[in-house]
This record gives C-alpha cells, sequence and structure tokens, in this order.
C-alpha cells in the first residue's frame, strides 16, 4: 500500500538513531529486526520516502496571542538526511516568495492550535518545491527549541532562546517588538562530522545523524547583484572554509552517482568544467556525461580491476569528489572510494544538491569575492 523506498522509524530515539531508507523487501527483512532492536516495546513506523523531497525547518517563537517566525532553513541535501547533518541555508536560497509565506502560515496556525508558549520547531518536506503546484507535508512539529535555534539567533541578531525562556514565564512576546523585516544577508549551516576519527564509519549521510558540530558561513547581497545566488555561493564557500574544507580552484573532479542522480548532476559537471576542471568518471556516469557533449576520462571502479579510482585518488590525479549510491552492495562497493578521499583529505560530496553547491562555491572562491565583516554587521 505505502510502496517503496519507505523510511523504518524505531519510536521515541533521538538523532534519528536506526533510522533507515528501504528500497526493496530484502532490505525491509534485513533491517526490520536492527529497527525493533532499538526500538524495545514501542512501535516500529514505516513511512512512505518522499525521493527527491526538499527539507525545510522552521523556527518560531509563540504565546496565546503572537506567533514570530524567526527563521525558515532550506536544507541543501534533500530529504532523508538527518536535519543536523544536512547543510541549510537561511534565508532559503532556491523557494519561491510564496512557498515561503505558506510555510509561516502553516507555522503560525500551527503554533496556535497547539497552544505553543517559547520556542518552536516545524520540519517540512516540499515535493517539486519549484512546480507551480509544490506539495507540503509536515514531518514533524516539535513545541521545544530545535538545535537550529544558536543560528537562527545569529542569523537575526536576535537572542530568541532569552526571549522564549522570558515568554514562557509571562512575558508578553509582542512586548519585545519583533518585526518581519527582511535582511540582504545569507547564512550558510555547515554540519561538521568525525570521520577521520573513526576508521570503519562510512562517510554516506542518511536519515542517521552523524555530525558532532556546525559552522556558520555569512555574506550579503551586493551592490548590481539580482538575486542572492551569489551570497549564497561565496556563504557556503566560508561555511566550507570552517569546517575544514579546502576547496580546490583547480585539477580533475571525479563524477559518480546513481541512475536517478545522473540529470541532477549536469549542472555541477558544467559548472566545474566552466571553471577550468577536467572531469572523471567511472561506467554509466562516463557515458551520461559524454552524451550531454562532456569531455570526460574514463576510469575503473575497484571491483573492475587495475588501474582504478582508489589508485587515481592516491596517486594524487583527483582533487574533487561527487559520489552518490543506494542499495547495500553499492554502498559497499563504493566505501573504499569515500574512505580513500577522506584519508587524503579530497572533498567529497555525497549528494547531487551538495555537489552543486560546491561547484557555486568554487567559482565564488576563484573570483576572489569572499570578504569578511563582523557578525554584528549582519544584525
Amino acid at each position: 500500500e505505502v510502496g517503496y523506498p519507505v523510511v523504518l522509524r524505531p519510536s521515541y530515539v533521538l538523532g534519528g538513531r536506526g533510522m533507515m531508507i528501504v528500497h526493496d523487501r530484502e532490505q525491509l527483512d534485513r533491517y526490520v529486526g536492527e529497527a525493533m532492536r532499538v526500538s524495545g516495546d514501542d512501535p516500529v513506523l514505516i513511512d512512505h520516502y518522499l525521493n527527491r523531497a526538499t527539507e525545510v525547518d522552521v523556527d518560531a517563537l509563540c504565546d496565546d496571542e503572537t506567533v514570530f517566525v524567526a527563521g525558515v532553513l532550506e536544507h541543501i541535501e534533500e530529504a532523508g538526511v538527518h536535519s543536523g547533518d544536512s547543510a541549510c541555508s537561511m534565508p532559503p536560497y532556491s523557494l519561491s516568495d510564496a512557498t515561503v509565506a505558506e510555510l509561516k502560515r502553516q507555522t503560525t496556525e500551527m503554533a496556535k492550535a497547539l497552544k505553543v508558549r517559547g520556542l518552536m520547531n516545524v520540519q517540512f518536506a516540499i515535493e517539486e518545491p519549484h512546480s507551480a503546484e509544490p506539495r507540503i507535508f509536515v514531518l514533524e512539529v516539535n513545541p521545544r527549541a530545535s538545535r537550529t535555534a544558536p543560528f537562527v539567533a545569529k542569523t537575526i541578531g536576535q537572542p530568541v532562546a532569552a526571549i522564549a525562556a522570558k515568554v514562557m514565564a509571562g512575558v508578553p512576546l509582542k512586548s519585545f517588538g519583533l518585526t518581519d523585516k527582511p535582511y540582504d544577508h545569507i547564512a550558510v549551516k555547515e554540519a561538521v562530522f568525525p570521520f577521520a576519527r573513526f576508521a570503519g564509519v562510512d562517510t554516506i549521510l542518511g536519515p542517521e545523524m552523524r555530525s558532532t558540530g556546525e559552522v556558520m558561513g555569512l555574506d550579503w547581497k551586493r551592490e548590481g547583484e539580482a538575486d542572492m545566488a551569489p551570497a549564497f555561493a561565496r556563504a557556503f564557500a566560508k561555511s566550507q572554509i570552517g569546517g575544514g574544507t579546502t576547496l580546490p580552484t583547480t585539477g580533475c573532479a571525479f563524477i559518480s552517482v546513481k541512475d536517478d542522480d545522473k540529470p541532477f548532476i549536469l549542472e555541477a559537471a558544467r559548472t566545474l568544467v566552466a571553471e577550468g576542471f577536467t572531469l572523471m568518471a567511472t561506467g554509466g556516469t562516463h557515458t551520461y556525461l559524454v552524451d550531454q557533449g562532456l569531455q570526460v576520462k574514463p576510469i575503473k571502479k575497484v571491483l573492475e580491476g587495475r588501474p582504478h579510482i582508489v589508485d587515481a585518488m592516491k596517486n594524487g590525479e583527483v582533487q574533487l569528489v561527487f559520489n552518490t549510491t543506494s542499495g547495500k552492495q553499492s554502498l559497499q562497493d563504493s566505501f573504499s572510494l569515500r574512505r580513500t578521499a577522506l584519508m587524503m583529505k579530497i572533498p567529497y560530496y555525497t549528494t547531487t544538491a551538495g555537489a552543486l553547491a560546491a561547484a557555486q562555491a568554487i567559482g565564488a572562491i576563484k573570483a576572489g569575492d569572499l570578504d569578511v565583516k563582523a557578525i554584528q554587521a549582519y544584525a
């Protein structure tokens, strides 16, 4: 009735512990036991997985009369990556004003209906977010502060946690004079991962949280820029630098993506070529990119014999990796690739959205536009 893929979700867990995206009956049989072990005596929930949906976090301050939407954060990675692991942008970097307004309206209605006092967090998923009629789903509503609260506070220059505490103690929210004013800057949150400290851990992102910290990149709309796209690229570049990733400005990018992702990696590949990069790819990805008119060097997968992609990485022939995959066997086959990238300190991205953002950030770095201002200047 639900159809694959589905999300297995144990009850009452933090950080998405034990959550898995299941693509077929074989995976379901394999993973349901683990989900039941994590869930204990509580039920295991099986939800339909919204493939290629855009996830959005909304943080709001509420009392009995007033709701102030403090922040709308668009995730860069698609729904299915834990919100704590996904990079995100505030304000949203690709959603329309009408979609953002509808998210705010729904958040306000839910806050009033639930009679929340203090902070509230709502997680949405949007199918076809750039169509004329995007489909908005509510994933969860949390009548509490979320891990995004400090990020939102720094972005808008308001102590939202302190205000929430006072509202919970009875101070009217309207007495703080908060207004939904537009701002000309953009903030990007990037997660920081401890993968280098754990030799056997895969770096692929999923519904179970793995990050142990986060950093923030800020930039602003410059005079003459028509929209926030250039500012987003600069802010994303700063977030990568803050998280310890040094994006290359020349060299070779290796691309290997699952079939469903091939049309969505094309813009990132073309952006890199425009910035002077050469491309390298395995089998199906190589064929697809060549068919789209790009010059791409073929390379073998690890299981296809030597010299293969891991050899090329160890020889210093690869400066950037874009790799997406699905299914247990494919994950195992490409594990050594991702692990080598980590050990060789080669930047790697495991979603097509992250790959495109990285390609755009490389363009911003090469343009030399990464100026720095004090955080107080953005308030």
